[in-house]
């Protein structure tokens, strides 16, 4: 089980860590909840139905891991589609955003929750709607990761590549947690198809 999630019986799945992992793991998602923001929080006594219908941005991040998080709805190649992909993002992204904040605070709690014994290891242990919170900001945290390393939809082969990078290229540490929440995100969706 060591660096892949297996199946367990309730459905969820389940992966041993050490020390060393669960805290990578921890910062990447402290750090996917810093990008996506705190969000708009409704002031206390609002109307909930007005924060039910509180719009968004109607424009994309300028920041591109955050343009590849909430991409345009309809892409951007004449003014019809841009209006259109600004409608779209002004009523879904609040909630899209609340989503994947829901998603990492979900990684960063299972990750706390880890018991390690005297060997620095711990299984980490997931339900199955925890596993699907996982798989959310998994692959967020990839889309961020390889924004940040400009690998794009187009590239393939882009990721051979990555594996021959120097130990000297200061990316080095960024394309070795590339791929490794690659290997987890694909054994965690293995197992939750099985």
């Amino acid at each position: 089980m060591a660096g892949h999630f297996e199946a367990t019986p309730d459905g969820g799945a389940a992966v041993a860590l050490d020390e060393v992992e669960i805290s990578i793991l921890r910062s990447l998602a402290v750090q996917l909840l810093e990008l996506v923001g705190p969000g708009d929080q409704a002031a206390e006594g609002s109307d909930p139905l007005a924060a039910l219908f509180a719009e968004g941005p109607s424009e994309p991040p300028a920041d591109p891991a955050l343009a590849r998080l909430f991409p345009d709805a309809y892409g951007n190649d004449d003014k019809e589609l841009r209006e259109a992909s600004s409608e779209f993002r002004r009523f879904t992204e609040i909630d899209l955003r609340a989503r994947k904040r829901e998603d990492a605070l979900a990684v960063v709690r299972s990750l706390d929750s880890v018991t390690t014994g005297e060997d620095g290891s711990g299984e980490l242990r997931l339900s199955a709607d925890e596993s699907r919170q996982w798989l959310g900001a998994l692959n967020d945290l990839r889309l961020t990761i390889g924004t940040r390393l400009e690998v794009g939809d187009d590239d393939q082969g882009q990721e051979g590549s990555l594996y021959r990078l120097p130990d000297s290229d200061p990316r080095k540490p960024m394309v070795l947690a590339y791929l490794w929440l690659g290997a987890l995100q694909e054994t965690l969706v293995e197992t939750l198809m099985s």
